[in-house]
């Protein structure tokens, strides 16, 4: 049962994949009315720049990867609890959507036991962004009906069947999250007899203005891209629909390295937590 003397809410909001000008209006108008903003290292600075106001305080709880310097989740849960308790409008800014790879689920059971006021605001994922922003339709006719959301960032190693399904699917397949595990996921795929009009776009900081996108086929890609380092975040886009980006890109390649997303090592030494 809620706690009626509780005068705090919790607003969970998907940022968007990038590009400032992506968040939805409704997002904007909520973080307006923030008095503690927490938020994900992969929201764009220029969003909190221009729409948290000058009282609201900012905090940094970003993940990346497995650093060492990501906030642990069960930290963010108790800042959550303790900030709605002492009357604040908090909100947890997600980059993308909050729905897809964001340990929502950790916060709505903290917040549901705590008797917490929430509201759930969508954004548009990475994947969406991605798609929009290299002329990759993520389902098209005569290529794919479907589209799988993956991560093989994970401890837990998919069983051999399920490289199968992955193999053999005409879906397209987005792998979050996965460029470190870029040269597993190719092996497994190839192992599995994945069709030779299949295509890899690895796109890195999708939507934003240091954009690069590296294209080739499934089973090439790992020598075309030996000699890349990819920045995050990426994104891995597999299947015969990638073979359009040469037809339909309208972004040009940024060709810069240059990080869009400061590391969380940039904003801890600036923003500790």
């Amino acid at each position: 049962m809620k706690n009626l003397n509780l005068t705090g809410k919790v607003i969970i909001a998907g940022a968007g994949p990038g590009d400032p000008e992506l968040i939805s209006v409704k997002a904007v108008r909520l973080l307006k009315t923030a008095d503690i903003v927490l938020t994900d290292r992969l929201v764009s600075p220029e969003i909190l720049q221009e729409y948290v106001p000058s009282h609201a305080e900012i905090i940094y709880v970003g993940k990346q990867g497995r650093s060492g310097l990501s906030t642990p989740q069960g930290r963010i849960n108790q800042m959550l609890v303790d900030y709605a308790r002492s009357g604040k409008t908090v909100v947890r800014l997600k980059g993308g959507d909050i729905s897809l790879f964001s340990n929502i689920l950790d916060e709505l059971q903290v917040l549901l036991e705590h008797g917490i006021p929430y509201e759930l605001v969508p954004g548009i994922s990475a994947a969406a962004g991605a798609a929009a922003y290299t002329g990759i339709p993520l389902t098209a006719r005569n290529y794919s009906k479907s589209v799988r959301f993956v991560t093989a960032h994970t401890n837990e190693k998919f069983p051999q069947e399920y490289w199968k399904d992955l193999a053999t699917t005409e879906d397209t397949l987005v792998f979050y999250m996965s460029t470190e595990e870029l040269v597993d996921v190719v092996q497994n795929l190839k192992a599995n007899s994945i069709s030779a009009d299949k295509f890899v776009a690895v796109v890195e900081q999708a939507t934003t203005r240091l954009q690069n996108v590296s294209v080739s086929n499934i089973y090439s890609c790992l020598e075309d891209f030996s000699k890349l380092v990819f920045t995050t975040p990426s994104l891995l886009i597999i299947g015969k629909v990638v073979a359009l980006y040469e037809q339909f890109a309208w972004l040009r390649n940024s060709k810069s390295g240059e990080q869009y997303f400061e590391p969380l090592e940039n904003e801890y030494k600036k923003k500790a937590v």
